[in-house]
């Protein structure tokens, strides 16, 4: 075991700690690449934890089994919760920071101890919360993500959610010092647009984790006395800076991850790096303002601050989206159009690698995140619409089309991609690492629409568990959606069993799959070659195919925006 753990944390370095990359020809130093692997290994462990509890949570809501007690629903949801949408997420995100600073600017990475550090602090604090969730006794004592007081919360839960951020932060200093050390005496000198969006990921990252430390301290500091009253309106607000912070530290490193894999395994260019980096910088602005939808139904809150934090100010986080969503398509169809590579309207994107599942994790990432997860959410966020959508079974699937089928999948890809480049391994099977995209993204997919249709149409209830036969304490009836829910049920366990495929084939490659030779690019390298060799310049290149899938998008928008305000009228019937 010690051996095989020296061998996936070793690679032909020279005297001087580098390598060459065989497959993006980045120069790649030996404590950027182990922290890492360092940081994705333990990433993919909580995902581990949070999919079991995935599975307790999926056949609970599917009410045809009801696994787990109503007692202790909030228990199981607690644990995927924080297990998933957390420390799945924040691990790799540092991890593509140091791939987005280090690696990307071919330097080592600075205060490694601090690095191991920082990791250490998250992995025992993480440890803790996880603790503190499993061993609360009570449902109302139940941390569940949001920790609202004045529930009865153990104080050990707020103190251990206090030291993760903490560690979060400690384990990104390496990556601000690396910037630091690049941007030394040379003021004026571009970084990367990778690095560059890695930079305004880590910028919005402290935001949150500022909040974040914030709310929790305050609810600390009055669980263990030192002050008598707590406000549950400002700790609301405080929690959702790092609450719905987190999703956005998501989005970011979801869309750096986009400009990279598209980039080394697809042949994609950067139309414009100017409008590329305005649109990252747009999100530094107004992206977090978001979280305000929140709180949408809280009395505390005007309702022009409302309108303002989820229309006005949220437009520009929306149209730096709608940057994005067409810069890095046309960037893709530019690139392979460039090399020659398909012709016609949609031939670029028809030859494309799809065989390659980093390739097709981050395509269909990209599309399902727009489609499912962006429209949804600029829709729920308005105030009007958003009381057709608040705490019901709709939320839950908006954020299952952000963080599931949008950041998850994305991740999935980088994840294929760090085995082949960094672990240097083989897939245990071409075939099965091929159909985890495919199967996780069309399974999650429709559970995810699922969701979104049982609580628009129906409005199943996000929050509790036993909502078919009636909801507890009422004689309201909403049993015709039983057949719904079975459907989600069965969805829902196959986009499970998609995830135990990745991790099968990614754990499997690390400890089975033949060791790469040195120079082989594992057949990840686009076709045509890196770079396009020679031909037009990127402005002149047909990006005719991408404007008509924008064309579809917005349709696509229109049509679901104009369907959701009919859906809205339709409720001023209730209690004439």
């Amino acid at each position: 075991m010690v051996q095989l753990i020296r061998q996936l944390f070793d690679n032909d370095y020279d005297d001087d700690g580098f390598r060459t990359c065989s497959v993006t020809g980045l120069s790649i130093h030996r404590t950027a690449e182990n922290h890492v692997k360092l940081f994705g290994l333990t990433a993919v462990i909580a995902l581990v934890i949070g999919g079991i509890f995935a599975l307790t949570v999926a056949l609970t809501r599917w009410e045809l089994i009801g696994l787990v007690p109503e007692a202790d629903y909030y228990r199981h949801l607690s644990m995927h919760a924080w297990n998933i949408l957390i420390f799945w997420m924040v691990f790799m995100e540092i991890a593509i920071l140091y791939v987005g600073g280090p690696i990307v600017l071919g330097r080592r990475l600075p205060l490694t101890k601090v690095a191991k550090a920082g990791w250490t602090i998250m992995v025992a604090s993480a440890i803790s919360i996880n603790y503190f969730m499993w061993t609360a006794s009570g449902a109302e004592e139940a941390p569940l993500l949001t920790a609202y007081v004045p529930l009865n919360i153990p104080t050990g839960f707020y103190a251990s959610a206090i030291l993760f951020l903490v560690g979060a932060t400690v384990a990104a200093l390496p990556f601000f010092v690396t910037i630091w050390q690049e941007k030394r005496g040379a003021a004026t000198k571009t970084l990367p647009l990778v690095t560059f969006g890695a930079f305004i990921t880590s910028i919005i990252a402290v935001q949150a984790i500022l909040g974040g430390i914030a709310a929790f301290s305050y609810a600390f500091i009055w669980k263990i006395g030192v002050i008598e009253t707590i406000n549950t309106g400002i700790y609301r607000q405080l929690y959702w800076m790092v609450g719905h912070g987190t999703q956005q530290i998501n989005l970011l490193a979801m869309i750096t991850v986009w400009y990279f894999l598209t980039h080394v395994v697809g042949g994609a260019v950067v139309v414009s790096e100017k409008v590329s980096r305005s649109a990252f910088v747009l999100y530094l602005f107004f992206i977090n303002l978001g979280a305000a939808h929140h709180l949408m139904v809280d009395p505390g809150v005007s309702v022009g601050w409302r309108i303002f934090n989820t229309s006005y100010a949220f437009y520009g986080a929306a149209f730096a989206s709608m940057i994005h969503a067409f810069a890095i398509p046309a960037g893709l169809e530019a690139g392979r159009r460039q090399r020659g590579l398909g012709g016609g309207l949609f031939g670029w994107l028809t030859s494309a690698p799809w065989k390659n599942p980093v390739f097709s994790a981050t395509i269909f990432s990209i599309i399902l995140f727009g489609f499912v997860g962006g429209i949804t959410g600029v829709l729920m966020g308005q105030l009007q619409l958003n009381m057709t959508w608040h705490n019901t079974f709709a939320t839950v699937g908006h954020f299952h089309g952000t963080v599931a089928l949008g950041t998850t999948l994305a991740f999935f890809g980088l994840v294929f991609f760090v085995i082949k480049t960094m672990f240097r391994k083989e897939f245990i099977s071409g075939t099965l690492a091929t159909l985890v995209p495919y199967f996780y993204a069309g399974a999650m997919g429709i559970a995810t629409l699922v969701m979104m249709y049982l609580g628009i149409l129906y409005g199943v209830p996000r929050r509790t568990s036993s909502v078919v036969r009636n909801i507890p304490g009422t004689e309201f009836s909403i049993s015709a959606a039983a057949p719904l829910m079975t459907i989600f049920g069965i969805f829902a366990v196959l986009a499970i069993l998609g995830g135990v495929l990745f991790v099968l084939v990614a754990v499997g490659s690390l400890l089975l799959g033949s060791r790469l030779e040195t120079g082989d690019d594992g057949d990840l390298r686009p076709d045509g070659g890196l770079e396009p060799d020679g031909g037009q310049p990127v402005h002149a290149a047909d990006m005719r195919g991408t404007f008509t899938l924008c064309l579809i998008f917005m349709a696509t928008f229109v049509v679901l925006y104009v369907l959701n305000w009919f859906l809205l009228t339709q409720l001023w019937s209730i209690g004439a």
